[in-house]
């Protein structure tokens, strides 16, 4: 499938829905131990995808305990396992599992800390022996090879809940560097053409990250010392302006957050078939391909926001994951309002709105029951979770707001979060009862929807009008803020109106004659709208399609334009859907009703000619082509490169890949 056609048909959720991952079991168990730190020497050899290791874990038990339970990769085979004494210990591996448990000869009580040593190898060539099915969290290969955290590359337990200290002594051939966490010394040159990298993280974190590969020097760009970017010579032409990029989106939130644990990051580039980004402690790794491409700001800023949402704090709970998703989430839009304005801001909020509603059958707080790899508990935790933060900066307003995160991040650094310290934390910086919200947003489901009847008076002696009405809503329970718009004649006059059950009162005194009258115009609450239902079909037509089920993607589509008939965002994607199963014809015509319908959002125009220029071109009509190509520029709408591609299409003809579906 062509690559800007494959950018269009995923939406933010998805295009980072890897960055987050948890544990890929469907229900919560209650930890039986921590681990405390690592000591882990591994050589990786490209040549023939193999790592071999050794793990010094040390672990404290939660309980008393008389087997011990850790995730291994499933492309990794135990080759000795013995205790603090170095008495060997038996070992079995779970069925079709990456669970390994360990039989202990005598029973260890609560509150004792030892330390196990494995040793293991094996081959990791890609998605075949992940913990994860069909994603590849770790590989051993030429020219990069990656074993990220979430790819249980060492032994482990509490996926991102677990927090611990690491250190790391990584082998390479001599032409490859090393991209870890923490203090490291310089490489030691070894014999046979072999280099060993050492990493040091001492801080209770995530620094479980090992990018290796034939990298280039670091790049930096002048004036910024703490980024460099780390990327293969295919990549360099795009490295110094992400570099850049990634500056400006660092200091952001540094200024907003405060000063993270480290102020180095390393950018590393990933291979284009593993997952799109991937974080660790002073690292922020991203595909090659996403590097190169001038569209992938959010991308970024979301994957930085793990220096502060997810390493300096975490969550306690995959009940609590809603914490760091949502808030990296949320920062990405803080940084997008900042860098592009109110306008893309409030744009990216409707469809973060729109991914909050998709799956909305669950309270926040019961997510752990979820697999946390499912559609659902991506949708909940990053959108919802980002827009439990967008409401709670309406209640707080942007300064109490900054101070909550600030307070949140300094009171739990190098440690778990739960949903009720957010709660105490945000009512003791803001000085507000917000215990309903928090029942409503997190220990709730549903998003009210707002109706409004007012009648309007003339006050005496041509002193203006008085508007007399009530705000309604479906959800009896509901208690919040909500902006109401009063546009008259004159002046538009903001009102800020508690609502409380399903009628609240309202009135409002106005000099000119109320012409209309909106309820939360700027979107700062989760609610149901005949727009939204539009935007969360789509957004579940959007993931059956990720899923690469075509035909529940176009009843979702089809249920969109049940809703709005005129839905140019409907129309479009039913035109991809049709364009992947090339019939083109079909395809065609759902590309024109895109162009003859609501316009809504604006890039359905330009993209619609670029896809029926594309289709002339496979049917073999290039000057339709090059005319649907012009009208393309004409709209001078360059959302995600559409006129830089129209323009290159003018002067190439499309051409479909054999290994398009």
């Amino acid at each position: 499938m062509h690559s800007r056609y494959r950018k269009l048909r995923a939406s933010a959720a998805t295009l980072i829905v890897l960055i987050l991952t948890s544990a890929a079991f469907a229900a919560p168990v209650r930890p039986q131990l921590q681990v405390k730190g690592y000591v882990i020497s591994a050589d990786l050899d490209p040549a023939v995808n193999r790592l071999s290791a050794s793990a010094a874990v040390t672990f404290t038990a939660l309980e008393d305990l008389t087997s011990a339970t850790f995730e291994l990769n499933n492309g990794l085979q135990l080759t000795k396992l013995t205790d603090a004494a170095g008495k060997p210990l038996e070992s079995e591996r779970l069925t079709n599992n990456s669970t390994v448990r360990i039989t202990l000869p005598t029973p260890l009580p609560k509150g004792t800390t030892t330390t196990y040593t494995f040793e293991y190898s094996g081959a990791l060539t890609g998605s075949d022996t992940s913990p994860v099915e069909g994603i590849k969290l770790a590989a051993i290969a030429d020219p990069i090879s990656i074993l990220l955290y979430a790819g249980r590359w060492f032994p482990m337990t509490g996926l991102f809940t677990n927090r611990f200290t690491a250190e790391m002594h990584i082998r390479v051939p001599s032409d490859e560097r090393v991209i870890g966490s923490g203090s490291s010394s310089s490489p030691k040159s070894l014999p046979s053409n072999r280099t060993e990298y050492s990493f040091n993280w001492t801080k209770p974190g995530f620094p479980g990250t090992i990018i290796a590969g034939k990298f280039l020097d670091p790049i930096t760009a002048p004036g910024v010392n703490n980024i460099r970017i780390y990327v293969t010579d295919k990549r360099k032409a795009g490295a110094l302006d992400f570099v850049r990029q990634a500056a400006r989106e660092f200091e952001f939130m540094s200024n907003t957050f405060g000063q993270p644990e480290s102020g180095r990051i390393n950018i590393v580039e990933l291979p284009e078939d593993a997952v799109s980004a991937a974080w660790a402690p002073e690292i922020a790794a991203i595909a090659g391909n996403r590097i190169v491409d001038h569209n992938s700001q959010r991308l970024l800023s979301n994957t930085l926001a793990h220096q502060w949402w997810g390493s300096e704090i975490s969550p306690a709970t995959l009940n609590d994951a809603w914490i760091t998703n949502g808030m990296s989430r949320y920062a990405e839009l803080m940084f997008l309002e900042d860098s592009a304005g109110k306008t893309a801001f409030q744009s990216a909020i409707t469809d973060i709105a729109a991914g909050a509603l998709a799956y909305d059958t669950e309270p926040l707080t019961t997510l752990g029951r979820l697999d946390p790899f499912s559609p659902q508990f991506q949708s909940m935790t990053l959108e919802k979770g980002a827009m439990v933060f967008h409401m709670l900066r309406w209640e707080m307003g942007d300064d109490l707001f900054i101070k909550f995160l600030r307070g949140l991040l300094s009171q739990y650094t190098d440690k778990s979060v739960r949903s009720a310290n957010v709660e105490t934390v945000a009512e003791a910086q803001s000085q507000l009862q917000l215990s309903p919200f928090f029942a409503q947003w997190l220990d709730g489901t549903g998003a009210p929807t707002f109706t409004n009847k007012y009648t309007v008076y003339r006050l005496g002696d041509n002193k203006g009008f008085r508007t007399i009405g009530t705000i309604d809503q479906d959800l009896d329970l509901f208690r919040m803020p909500v902006e109401l718009r009063i546009e008259t004649d004159g002046k538009t006059e903001i009102r800020r109106v508690d609502v409380s059950g399903t009628e609240s009162a309202f009135s409002v005194e106005t000099f000119g004659r109320p012409r209309r009258i909106s309820i939360d115009p700027q979107n700062w609450v989760l609610k149901s709208t005949p727009d939204l239902a539009v935007r969360v079909a789509v957004l579940r037509g959007q993931q059956q399609v990720a899923q690469g089920d075509l035909t529940a993607a176009l009843v979702e589509y089809q249920k969109a334009l049940d809703s709005n008939k005129n839905s140019s965002l409907a129309a479009y994607r039913i035109g991809e859907v049709f364009f992947q199963q090339r019939n083109y014809q079909s395809a065609a015509n759902s590309f024109r009703d895109a162009l003859r319908g609501d316009g809504d959002p604006k890039w359905t125009e330009v993209w619609s000619h670029i896809q029926l220029g594309r289709i002339f071109d496979v049917t073999g009509q290039r000057d339709r082509a090059i005319n649907e190509y012009r009208l393309a520029v004409q709209t001078n709408d360059n959302t995600q490169g559409a006129v830089n591609e129209a323009r290159a299409l003018m002067m190439k003809p499309y051409t479909r890949e054999r290994t398009d579906n």
